[in-house]
């Protein structure tokens, strides 16, 4: 199982977290993942500065928008299932 977390804390949420999350939703459903990913909702990850902080299992924190969040869920998310 891969798990993704999506900050939604305040800072995220203003730069577009559910519209990340929603991207994500699609893709899951589009390539029949469920059951595979999981997609959690997150608080602060200290990467306020960039766009919005996603992070995938244990690894660091990476900053996307929603220009980078399919190349994102394709990199590092549909190479491990």
């Amino acid at each position: 199982m891969v798990i993704i977390y999506v900050c939604v804390g305040s800072v995220c949420h203003i730069k577009g977290s559910y519209k990340i999350i929603n991207i994500f939703q699609k893709l899951i459903e589009e390539k029949k993942l469920e059951g595979k990913v999981e997609l959690k909702a997150s608080f602060c990850m200290d990467r306020c500065s960039g766009p919005v902080s996603v992070r995938i299992d244990d690894n660091p924190v990476e900053s996307i928008n929603e220009d980078t969040a399919e190349e994102f869920f394709r990199r590092n998310v549909m190479e491990k299932v």
